[in-house]
């Protein structure tokens, strides 16, 4: 909302003092019945350089912006605005110093801080339990920690417009996220973990440095807008794979799966029950095997919609599992499922 009057235009719990050219934000004009009714304030487009104390006087509200000011740092005051729902401090010059140290403590269900100066999403961001909707595009983020999975609430999460190279994979342990902005970042890769978000229906990746999507990625059944343009993604169909072979650790445990023999928590240390766990199972419908660390990393195209070919990163157990004679780019260890992606499973791949 913009200011139309100047102050207090849209009714007796909303203030408006946006576009003043504020520098200060001084609230002993209005009386204590006022600041009691008071749920949203707008303090946008004006000078503030500190972020005024007084507003914690507004005990009930529930809607703060404090975009496009100059401020540089955020008062212990905010903390005692107990029922703050929405925060909006865009385009100023915040960083990971800026918050005070109780701001975990705020009851926030959106939070937007793009445009500032973060290097780092502040460790209190982390601890908004509450939070459904979280902005940081546009700073200078080198990474996001692992303890964003805390956020288990979190249904969008915009941070496109950064210096991020990885996506780590507890973001996959976010359930209820619908969309994900990562564009305009360095991301080279994208875990395979994601394929448990089966609350996503957008992923934005565009201008990224993505070569190759792994093959998980299908497993989106929810997933409707997929933005991929910007990337170089391979063009032809990549034959080379790098395999190392596998330990003995490795082929034993191999062929007591591949097998099935039985085995019991009596006849093993743990650490061996934990690692036969791990065991993945190749993708080749024509195998039968399994692997654990030596696999082949195999790039393959998969038809989307009947328009676009993506390189998929597939892992398989051996060499073998693919078709070195075939002159078809696609290899043996495509199964139907993977060839050809229904529109309705994707409804819109963007890639230019």
């Amino acid at each position: 909302m913009e200011t139309r009057e100047g102050a207090a235009a849209a009714g007796d719990s909303v203030l408006d003092f946006s576009r003043l050219s504020l520098n200060t934000f001084n609230v002993d004009s209005f009386s204590e019945e006022r600041r009691r009714d008071t749920r949203q304030l707008y303090l946008n487009y004006n000078r503030l350089a500190s972020f005024p104390s007084s507003v914690s006087l507004f005990s009930n509200l529930e809607f703060l912006d404090i975009s496009n000011n100059g401020l540089s740092a955020i008062c212990e005051g905010i903390t005692r605005l107990a029922r703050l729902k929405t925060l909006i401090a865009k385009n100023n010059r915040l960083d990971e110093f800026s918050l005070p140290k109780e701001f975990g403590s705020l009851q926030l269900e959106v939070l937007n801080f793009s445009g500032n100066r973060f290097e780092e999403i502040p460790l209190q961001c982390m601890k908004l339990l509450q939070l459904q909707s979280l902005s940081l595009g546009g700073n200078r983020l080198k990474s996001i920690p692992a303890e964003i999975e805390q956020l288990t609430r979190l249904e969008l999460l915009y941070l496109g417009g950064n210096l991020i190279s990885a996506i780590p994979p507890e973001v996959a342990y976010l359930p209820n996220l619908s969309y994900l902005v990562l564009c305009d970042n360095r991301i080279q890769s994208i875990p395979p973990q994601l394929t448990r978000m089966h609350s996503l229906r957008s992923l934005s990746l565009h201008n990224n440095l993505l070569t190759y999507l792994p093959r998980e990625i299908l497993s989106l059944v929810h997933l409707h807008e997929l933005s991929l343009r910007g990337n170089p993604l391979v063009v032809r169909f990549v034959k080379e794979m790098t395999y190392d072979p596998p330990s003995l650790l490795e082929l034993a445990g191999r062929t007591i799966k591949s097998r099935n023999i039985p085995y019991y928590p009596c006849d093993l240390p743990a650490n061996l029950l934990r690692y036969l766990d791990l065991a993945s199972k190749c993708p080749n419908p024509k195998c039968a095997g399994v692997y654990f660390d030596s696999c082949v990393r195999h790039i393959k195209f998969v038809d989307f919609c009947g328009k676009y070919r993506l390189p998929l990163m597939h892992y398989l157990c051996s060499p073998q599992c693919t078709s070195p004679c075939s002159s078809n780019p696609q290899s043996d260890a495509e199964s139907e499922d993977e060839s050809s992606v229904p529109a309705y499973r994707l409804q819109r791949v963007l890639l230019g």
